[in-house]
């Protein structure tokens, strides 16, 4: 009788279990939930693939350009322009929902770039890259004296970012972009010669090569490490083939300049944004030559003889990647997180900044790309991966755009964050969906 009683109790207590579920009522459990991220309703207006979302992390941070992650989730951004009397901001949020609670500042300098390794961070001013040493939470120290790592770099206000990357080995690698269009002797200036050979390059328009471990460097203990770039505001150092990538924003104004060569259509779609590969000692051909998409080859520029059908520049690389013209890309990222699907495992993405010149035509860019790679190098053609930060579908000035894509940064969790210099938003794009 006691083995028939307690079989009925426990088919009891299983029926109201299924009663229960069935009225659509849960069954509690006293395990706790972990932080729900704060998913924007309507992914903040970003625009993102299926399965995707994003969440808007922190806004009006002032000019954010390129942004740095640490591995416990600390965000630091570099200010273009110091707000405060600050011009990096350390950011962190306590509660794991994905938005900033908390905001620390320093640095009395504005600038582009900014890295982490595993001692240090890095960040840059038009001329210096200044070191922090990080406490074991990843939050820099000596903030009021830091390192001049390298300093005395040129600036002549034109392209004058020092946006740089890290390969892991004891070196960085240092934009010095090129002050000036096409190397004219009056610069963006209709009928003024070109310069030949162009002396810019002796100490601008490449990629220089400096050690971390080194105080105060300069041009003398640094080295060229390629040349004939004209502005690459995004680097960034390939683990899958031990390569230094970077992004190049092509020459302007060939309309302008060359009204008898080039329409106002081939001036907006012409030269092609590039993405090289950079061996050292890499020659990428600025000022002589630019690189056409549509005809997919290097054309001699109209300044040293061109016509726009003249190829040159035999002995300069090509890209390995090629985009429409004046979208500026200002941010490069190698995506080496789990959290993503497989097809974008060691991918790149590529933040698109805005054009600013392709009137009469409408203004494109506002966007973050995505180029597929297999063993370190592109295996198929690039596609947008979040658009609409411009908040219109048409662009006609760059001070229309709501948000405009300035940096990149990997998140511990493999998320995506985004910075933007229009707005002065931070967002951050998740997966959410199944592999």
């Amino acid at each position: 009788m006691k083995t028939s009683l307690l079989k009925k109790v426990n088919f009891l207590i299983l029926l109201a279990l299924v009663l229960v579920v069935a009225c659509g009522e849960e069954v509690k459990n006293d395990t706790p939930a972990g932080p729900k991220l704060a998913i924007a309703a309507d992914n903040a207006g970003i625009e993102v693939p299926e399965g995707f979302g994003v969440i808007k992390v922190a806004d009006s941070l002032g000019k954010p350009r390129h942004i740095a992650v640490t591995p416990t989730g600390g965000i630091y951004v570099k200010l273009r322009e110091t707000v405060d009397g600050k011009g990096i901001l350390y950011l962190t949020d306590n509660d794991g929902d994905g938005v900033v609670d908390t905001q620390k500042g320093f640095g009395d300098y504005g600038g582009t770039g900014i890295n982490l390794d595993d001692n240090y961070l890095y960040a840059s001013s038009d001329e210096t890259i200044f070191r922090y040493p990080l406490d074991a939470n990843g939050e820099a120290t000596n903030t009021e004296s830091p390192d001049t790592l390298v300093t005395k770099l040129i600036n002549r206000r034109s392209h004058a970012s020092k946006s740089f990357t890290l390969d892991g080995m004891g070196n960085i690698y240092v934009n010095i972009g090129a002050y000036s269009n096409a190397c004219q002797e009056e610069d963006r200036t209709k009928g003024s010669p070109a310069m030949n050979p162009c002396p810019i390059l002796d100490s601008a328009g490449g990629i220089w090569q400096f050690r971390i471990d080194k105080l105060k460097q300069s041009y003398p203990e640094g080295e060229r490490y390629a040349t004939g770039l004209r502005n690459v505001v995004g680097l960034d150092w390939n683990k899958s083939n031990n390569k230094l990538f970077v992004t190049q924003h092509g020459r302007d104004m060939l309309h302008t300049l060359f009204p008898e060569m080039f329409d106002t259509e081939e001036s907006a779609e012409l030269p092609a944004e590039t993405l090289y590969m950079i061996e050292k000692g890499d020659d990428a051909g600025w000022p002589y030559i630019y690189y056409d998409q549509i005809q997919e080859k290097k054309i001699l520029a109209p300044e040293y003889g061109g016509d726009g059908k003249k190829t040159g520049g035999e002995d300069a690389i090509d890209p390995v990647t090629a985009f429409p013209g004046h979208m500026a890309p200002n941010a490069l990222l190698f995506y080496t997180g789990d959290m993503f699907p497989e097809k974008y495992k060691n991918g790149a993405f590529i933040a698109f900044h805005g054009s600013w010149n392709r009137a009469p035509e409408e203004q494109e860019g506002y966007m973050v790309a995505f180029v597929p790679f297999k063993e370190g190098t592109p295996s198929g053609d690039w596609e947008i991966f979040a658009d609409n930060f411009a908040g219109a579908e048409v662009i006609r000035s760059p001070d229309a755009a709501k948000h405009r894509p300035t940096g990149l940064a990997q998140g511990p969790d493999g998320s995506l964050y985004v910075s933007d210099d229009s707005g002065g938003t931070l967002f951050r794009i998740v997966y959410n969906g199944t592999h």
